[in-house]
């Protein structure tokens, strides 16, 4: 393998893969049913429709292209795939709420399938946040400190399905704290911003032990490769840096938007109060103004 750079980038990209085939296929879909919308005279916001392509293209730039090429080659290459896949795309996807144009756009019997599935008790377990947050932070430990992240290296279906794996669990863990979808047992919006500021010092943790630990991820893989051009060593100090300012820098990010949720969320509430108690002044007004009305007639 040469050098990674910007050519390598264009250059090795796949477009023959399972992952790139789910993802055309899952932005075709999100797009019919805006379409499906539009044709019936509905709106669904262009915002949404932004994020969810958004999540889409981003997890196609670090899985298709030389990103995915590379990340077999480069753990700090890797890394920065792990950190998209997981924390930065799922992001995008829940914001643009694709369960909720589904619901709107799916036919009677699909509806009523989807919804069942939504109530069951497997989806109430895997969307409390806690159970996610669990998911989400061990996640990384088991993989990188055990035996499995070499397993992934060495076979090919095994990675694959790592990268699925991440994009899985990172939807778990944003869509309940971010999403705009209808889910059970979602927490006040206090409560999620403390989940997410729980979840800082983890990706810290182990972004400083990648970066000062004695043992090479992945075992003897990455000095096997016998590539000239990069120090598996220094490689594995740059990843630790990505996982832990990466970690950081995305849990800030996320933290802001959780804050601009609630405040609107807030002020939509104050306007339904406004608007609540308007009514009931003017039912009040009209109530005294019928009061004379009703003496002159007895």
């Amino acid at each position: 393998m040469p050098p990674f750079d910007l050519t390598t980038f264009f250059t090795r990209t796949r477009l023959d893969s399972w992952l790139a085939v789910g993802l055309v296929l899952s932005a075709a879909l999100y797009l019919y049913g805006r379409h499906t919308l539009r044709r019936r005279g509905d709106r669904w916001p262009i915002g949404r429709t932004l994020a969810f392509l958004g999540g889409l293209a981003l997890i196609a730039v670090v899985s298709v292209t030389g990103v995915g090429a590379y990340d077999t080659t480069l753990v700090s290459v890797h890394m920065v795939q792990h950190m998209t896949l997981s924390m930065v795309a799922p992001i995008f996807l829940a914001l643009g709420a694709p369960v909720s144009l589904a619901l709107r756009t799916l036919p009677p019997r699909p509806r009523r399938t989807l919804l069942a599935a939504l109530h069951s008790r497997v989806a109430a377990v895997l969307a409390f946040p806690l159970t996610a947050f669990a998911i989400f932070i061990a996640n990384p430990f088991a993989l990188y400190f055990t035996s499995l992240y070499e397993l992934t290296l060495r076979h090919e279906w095994l990675h694959e399905l790592m990268h699925a794996h991440f994009i899985a669990t990172g939807c778990l863990f944003f869509w309940p704290l971010l999403g705009r979808d209808p889910l059970p047992g979602r927490w006040p919006y206090p409560a999620r911003a403390l989940l997410m500021v729980l979840s800082v010092p983890f990706h810290t943790v182990l972004g400083l032990t990648i970066m000062q630990s004695k043992t090479l991820l992945g075992g003897d893989w990455y000095p096997s490769l016998g590539l000239s051009w990069v120090d598996p060593w220094d490689d594995q100090v740059t990843a630790g840096g990505v996982l832990w300012a990466g970690g950081e820098l995305v849990s800030v990010t996320m933290l802001g938007i959780l804050v601009a949720q609630w405040i609107r969320q807030s002020r939509l509430e104050a306007a339904r109060v406004d608007r609540q108690l308007d009514r009931e002044e003017a039912l009040a007004a009209t109530a005294r103004s019928a009061q004379p009305l009703d003496h002159a007639n007895l």
